[in-house]
């Protein structure tokens, strides 16, 4: 009797035991992450669970699927690590709601945060589309300041909805999502990195409004159709100065070996030189990029050497950084760490005193065979931006055929 009150004792145990164990429900959330006094940039993701019950989040952002499966449960707490990027979700959690913060410690950046379980649209709409913003803006940010920069805006609409990113010299806002709603246009995207929230008001010809970077900064933007508009060549922003003619540089990889262009490894060959960051959204669409155009291409026998300045507060943290992007991405190309601390270009200029500025994280620095300097590339046109996408990719492939066909006595 004893035996059986003891198994019973213990069944009792383990089913209180999962009752007490928490769960999120699986299926459809919307999440919303405060960047203003009452003015939310809301996001979708669904939740499920893998094989080995360990939860697993994708985030949307129109066509792009951003997988998050880092993480972890204790009692009511929760924490979501982003892929690649040092920011991560912290809170508390019931089955059908998420509360806390999106936390980047680098950056000491803190922005609040909440989720509720069921499907829903990414932003409510009161009424139809007043008008069809479909097609190519002139766009002006930072308008009348010293900062005051240009972008492309690039937009499909159907319906309500609608699609689209701004290109500016030094990249693209990638994939943005959202709708025009009577004579406002909302669009959102987060991408585990960057917190981008644009509203503005909108006619046939001009749309103007307010951008904001996470609950850390706010710009104002003005835009009118214009479908002739182009931004500067992306070929000809960054250049060696006068009384140079090559590019130079030293810099430790994660077990602290120096690395330079003197290395034999990079002799008589094609080499890439790529200035980005572990943190930086564009510098990671680059990154796959280049990382699948050398396993497509490895008959071009092309060198690339990444030089990353990164925001991280110490060189460990820097390093580890680096090491989640080349196990995430697959980058087995060396990664060197070119700066730590601050991503300040002008602070990485320092370090490559050679060029004119670093005017971009992404820039792409092409060197031919001999080592000279043929093409610097500010910035990176990535998947969202469509054509331009296309354009560079093919551009691209033509420009290392031809670095790598050439005999390495060519005169330049």
């Amino acid at each position: 009797m004893k035996r059986i009150s003891l198994f019973w004792a213990l069944v009792l145990l383990v089913v209180s035991c999962k009752k007490e164990g928490k769960e999120i429900s699986v299926g459809d959330w919307w999440g919303k992450m405060e960047v203003a006094s009452h003015l939310d940039l809301p996001f979708t993701f669904t939740l499920s669970k893998n094989t080995d019950g360990r939860y697993v989040m994708q985030m949307y952002n129109a066509e792009e699927v951003i997988t998050v499966d880092e993480i972890e449960i204790e009692g009511d707490s929760i924490h979501i690590q982003m892929p690649v990027f040092e920011g991560y979700f912290a809170g508390t959690f019931s089955a059908e709601e998420i509360h806390g913060s999106f936390i980047k410690e680098s950056l000491e950046r803190i922005v609040p945060f909440s989720a509720f379980y069921g499907k829903r649209e990414r932003f409510q709409t009161q009424q139809d589309a007043a008008v069809n913003i479909s097609g190519i803006w002139e766009t002006y940010f930072d308008i009348n300041t010293d900062t005051e920069y240009p972008a492309k805006g690039i937009f499909m609409q159907n319906g309500n909805k609608i699609k689209g990113t701004f290109r500016t010299r030094t990249g693209d806002y990638r994939y943005l999502d959202g709708v025009v709603t009577g004579d406002s246009l909302k669009l959102s995207a987060f991408d585990g990195s960057h917190v981008y929230l644009f509203m503005a008001k909108v006619t046939d010809s001009t749309l103007e409004g307010r951008f904001y970077d996470g609950n850390h900064s706010v710009k104002e933007f003005m835009g009118a159709r214009n479908e002739a508009f182009e931004l500067p060549d992306a070929n000809s922003l960054t250049y060696l100065r006068e009384g140079y003619d090559r590019l130079n540089f030293s810099f430790p990889d994660a077990t602290g070996k120096m690395v330079s262009l003197s290395d034999t490894r990079f002799s008589g060959k094609p080499v890439l030189v790529q200035i980005m960051g572990s943190w930086c959204p564009n510098c990671l669409d680059e990154t796959r990029f280049y990382v699948d155009f050398l396993k497509e291409h490895p008959d071009l026998n092309i060198e690339l050497v990444a030089l990353a300045f990164e925001y991280a507060k110490t060189e460990e943290k820097a390093f580890e950084g680096i090491r989640r992007l080349k196990e995430r991405v697959g980058a087995n190309y060396p990664i060197l760490l070119a700066q730590f601390g601050t991503s300040n270009k002008q602070k990485a200029n320092e370090k490559l005193p050679m060029l004119n500025h670093i005017l971009s994280y992404p820039t792409t620095i092409y060197l031919d065979k001999k080592g000279a300097v043929r093409r610097i590339h500010t910035g990176f046109n990535g998947p969202a931006t469509g054509k331009k996408y296309e354009e560079f990719k093919k551009q691209f492939t033509k420009t290392m055929q031809e670095l790598a066909s050439e005999p390495i006595e060519t005169d330049v």
